[in-house]
């Protein structure tokens, strides 16, 4: 059984935990007693730790892959650069100065770091252009799993993850409520950018590779409101261009930039590396919800 430790073992790093911990040997990292209680009772090991320390990481059993999947909890940028940056390095050093080094390293990262392409479509070729202080930190990351890891014998593989829902974070009410503002909805389910990883793992294969993990049908929120109203059988919400939602003068910089920002994420290639969905559109991922709104 492959020894794998999973640093910040959060939303992703739990469900990842619990896929693959029936055939190897998992230890879920988190920073706080409520996180280790949490990995405990998803049936792993747990140790409290934090990525930024190396003594903290020191308790951290050998290992043949760390997933860094830590989180600077939705703070701001110098908590960010943190986490993601120094922690990274500080993870990517103090297992690689070990005896028995692990070989892989996957880092999750996020589709931000495009930038705008007014709808178009991306995918793994189209150069990154972040454009808010967060996402450079997230492009900053990426570059050092790629570029710092192999010099300390690990295989870098970026996981770049699309807008992440599944249970408790399906949001109805932002789109059943609306107003809801016009632009695409790049997503994934929880299981699915899990199962992703787990996948590239199990098959050994993505290493020293970019991979988005995005589903099969990016959509536009508009499209979208309207389906997901009608399956829940309420009246369609209120639809905005992104000038009138611009207009309105009580955005902060960052909500300003994300309107601002727009494309489409294409996931061509973890077809190609052979991944098959659990829940390949919003339709499929979202029926639980939908199920557990109208019996109520």
């Amino acid at each position: 059984m492959t020894p794998i430790a999973i640093l910040g073992c959060g939303y992703v790093g739990l469900e990842l935990g619990r896929q693959l911990a029936p055939d190897h040997d998992i230890v879920g990292v988190r920073r706080s007693e409520a996180g280790v209680e949490r990995i405990e009772h998803a049936g792993f090991d747990a140790i409290k730790a934090d990525v930024t320390d190396p003594d903290d990481l020191a308790r951290v059993p050998d290992v043949d892959c760390v997933v860094f999947a830590a989180s600077s909890g939705g703070r701001g940028t110098d908590a960010a650069r943190e986490v993601y940056v120094d922690g990274l390095r500080t993870a990517i050093e103090t297992f690689g100065a070990r005896d028995d080094a692990p070989d892989r390293l996957v880092y999750t990262s996020s589709t931000g770091v495009y930038g705008d392409h007014d709808g178009e479509w991306v995918d793994e070729d189209t150069p990154i252009e972040p454009t808010t202080e967060k996402t450079e930190v997230l492009a900053e990351a990426e570059r050092i799993t790629r570029e710092e890891a192999v010099d300390h014998g690990m295989d870098g593989t970026v996981a770049r993850f699309a807008g992440l829902y599944g249970p408790d974070r399906y949001r109805l009410d932002r789109y059943l409520d609306g107003p809801v503002t016009a632009g695409y909805l790049n997503m994934v389910h929880r299981d699915d950018a899990a199962g992703a990883i787990r996948y590239f793992l199990d098959a050994g294969i993505a290493r020293d590779d970019t991979v988005l993990v995005v589903d099969d049908e990016p959509v536009s929120k508009h499209m979208f409101a309207d389906w997901l109203t009608d399956e829940c059988d309420v009246s369609r919400p209120e639809k905005r261009t992104k000038a009138e939602r611009l207009a309105d003068g009580d955005l902060s910089a960052a909500a300003r930039r994300r309107i601002e920002t727009s494309k489409r994420c294409a996931n061509d290639k973890l077809h190609d590396l052979g991944y098959e969905f659990t829940y390949p559109t919003y339709r499929e991922g979202y029926r639980v919800a939908i199920d557990g709104y109208r019996s109520e």
